[in-house]
Parts: C-alpha cells; sequence; structure tokens
C-alpha cells in the first residue's frame, strides 16, 4: 500500500518530543509539507532538524506558540493560515490523588488537552470544508475509555476529546473531510518513562521497570509492552491519507489491546 502527501500541508501539536514527533517524522517521509510546533522556538527549531534528518525531507518548518492559549495559537494560526492535515497531539499527563487534584489543576488539563484542539479545529476547518478535502486526527488515550483511578483529570480530557472528534465529523459531514480520533496505549515516549519510574522506582533496570509497570497498572494489555511512537505514527499516516477517505467520526485505537472491548 503507496500513502502519497505530497502537496498537502500537516500541522502536528506538541511535536517536539515523543509521539508527536514521531507522527511529524512519518508525515513528512510520506511527502507531506509538515509544520512542527512547540512552545519555545529553540526546541521547535531543534525538533525541525530531527524530523528533516529522519525523513529525508527539507520540506519541514516550525511554528512555535503555546496552543493552550489564545495568543499561542493566534500566533500559530498568523504562520500557518492553512492546513490540509491538521494532528491535534498536544497533551499533557500525570499521576495524581483523585481528591487532591484542584480546580486550577483540572482546568490547566482541560485548556491543553481539549480546549487547545478546539481553538485550531474551529480555525482551520472551514477552509478544509471549502476546499473540499481536510483530515483532522486528535490524539486520544486508551484512558479515554479505561480511566485510570491515579489519572482522573487525564481520562476526563481523552474522553473530552472523542465527544469533540465524533461531533466535529458530523458537522464536516458530506464535504470531503475527515475528523477522527486516535486511541493511543501506553507508549514510550521520555515522559511515560519517567512516569513508569514514579509507579515502581528507579531500583529495576528499565524492561524489568517497564514489564512490573505493565503488570500492575496496566495488566489488559495483550502485548504486554510499551508500544512505540511509530506505531501510533503509521495509523495517523494512514488516517491522513487519501485511503481513509471513508473512515470518520471514529475512535482508532492503537493500543496493544488494553481496552476489553471489541468496540471503543
Amino acid at each position: 500500500m503507496q500513502i502519497d502527501l505530497s502537496g498537502r500541508t500537516a500541522l502536528v501539536t506538541g511535536s517536539t518530543q515523543g509521539i508527536g514527533l514521531a507522527i511529524a517524522t512519518a508525515l513528512a517521509r510520506a511527502g507531506a509539507r509538515v509544520v512542527v510546533n512547540g512552545r519555545g522556538e529553540e526546541r521547535v527549531a531543534d525538533a525541525v532538524r530531527t524530523v528533516r534528518a529522519g525523513s529525508g525531507s527539507e520540506d519541514v518548518t516550525g511554528a512555535a506558540g503555546d496552543l493552550a492559549t489564545e495568543q499561542g495559537a493566534a500566533d500559530v494560526l498568523r504562520a500557518v493560515p492553512a492546513l490540509d492535515i491538521l494532528v491535534n497531539n498536544l497533551g499533557i499527563f500525570g499521576s495524581a490523588a483523585p481528591l487532591e487534584i484542584d480546580d486550577a489543576e483540572w482546568r490547566r488539563y482541560f485548556e491543553v488537552n481539549v480546549l487547545s484542539a478546539v481553538r485550531l479545529i474551529r480555525a482551520y476547518l472551514p477552509g478544509m470544508k471549502e476546499r473540499g478535502w481536510g483530515r483532522i486526527l486528535d490524539l486520544a488515550s486508551d484512558s479515554a475509555v479505561v480511566i485510570p483511578a491515579e489519572m482522573i483529570h487525564y481520562g476526563m480530557t481523552k474522553t473530552a476529546l472523542l465527544a469533540v472528534g465524533r461531533g466535529f465529523a458530523k458537522d464536516a459531514a458530506s464535504t470531503g473531510v475527515t475528523v477522527n480520533s486516535v486511541i493511543a496505549g501506553p507508549t514510550r515516549t521520555g515522559g511515560v518513562e519517567q512516569f513508569v519510574r514514579e509507579l515502581v522506582g528507579e531500583e529495576l533496570p528499565w524492561d524489568e521497570a517497564q514489564r512490573a509497570f505493565m503488570v500492575k497498572y496496566r495488566p489488559q494489555s495483550l502485548i504486554q509492552r510499551l508500544i512505540e511512537p511509530e506505531e501510533i505514527a503509521n495509523m495517523v499516516v494512514y488516517l491522513a491519507s487519501p485511503l481513509a477517505s471513508a473512515t470518520t467520526g471514529g475512535a482508532l485505537r492503537v493500543d496493544g489491546g488494553y481496552v476489553d472491548s471489541i468496540l471503543p
């Protein structure tokens, strides 16, 4: 199966590291013009160089801006006024005792993980509909369906993203624009490695620590390992392509079988 995204422009939010960086690299490798996003100019510039090296494409630029704020979103929109592919990957996560999460933290998680995506969809979807083609992809999580007791605030935001995706898919009906969510399972990134260490400690070698984390905190996983970022990126590239033209309003799982259900 050949995927060719030549001539398409893609913005991947929160793409200076982890899953976002892998998605940006995979989209560039497929021929898309890719815009990398992060809060700081220096980190964005470093990520642009990494994506160019990893994809072999020089058609990679950056747009710095904190998308959790209206000003940051405005900065990115000025830099990238029109898009064909929007990947809302930006997100924060962390563990917290449920009764100790205060109002400010609930708001922060919603601003970063949900409202940042809504702002960009609201800005870019009209142009996609006018041109008769577009792809919007929201990076959700298995935590949207199986809410972890230690990450209720995070799970809430990912459940909200599923609703956002389904709702905007209805708004884009019959326009040639598709809107989907990708339910990512536990994935090996720098942030997740730190999270694993917080829960299982620093004493074990990484392979044993990963296994201990999966057994204790994610026993439902059928692959019993962390997913690699590139495995998430593969699904995103497919959904961003013309080959996925009949897939919209969906929540597609790349979760290693973690969610114990046939449907999301």
